[in-house]
């Protein structure tokens, strides 16, 4: 969706992938380094997976801990706060689906950002970390453009 057609800088945005173990958690971190508590950021997953170490690591190489991280399903995430969001980020096919169906309901805009999932690499630690920071340092570019602070004026 080109620039001028997004809504204005969401308040609550939500990240979704399949398992909530590796790229919504990354996102979610990314966003919440950039904005801190000037935009509420969630994340949740199709399914409950396990916290990936590539993930950790890659994160805490910028400087970003989501060791804490807990993946959450959507329903757990609704059962436990709500789905309160005006964005949803999904950045997995399933997670788009699902998104899709949940905002028959919801007011909520929903983007997709396709997301090479980076579990699938293959070869030595130093060649699956890789793909992470790959993940990584898309995802940090994607968050920068879209929700870029205004530069101009005295806004």
């Amino acid at each position: 969706m080109p620039a001028s057609e997004r809504s204005p800088r969401p308040h609550a945005v939500l990240f979704a992938c399949g398992m909530n173990a590796v790229r919504s958690p990354m996102a979610a971190g990314l966003l919440r380094e950039m904005f801190g508590t000037n935009v509420y950021v969630g994340s949740a997953g199709v399914q409950k997976g396990e916290l990936d170490p590539f993930a950790v690591a890659a994160m805490q190489e910028v400087g970003i801990d989501i060791s804490r991280h807990k993946p959450i399903t959507f329903e757990e995430l609704d059962d436990l706060e709500g789905l309160n969001f005006d964005l949803i980020v999904t950045l997995s096919p399933p997670a788009h689906h699902k998104a899709l169906e949940l905002t028959r309901n919801l007011v909520a805009d929903v983007e997709y950002w396709p997301t090479v999932d980076p579990t699938v690499a293959e070869g030595n630690r130093e060649q699956r970390l890789s793909a992470y920071r790959e993940v990584r340092d898309e995802l940090m570019a994607r968050i920068r453009e879209r929700f870029a602070l205004s530069r101009g004026g005295n806004e």
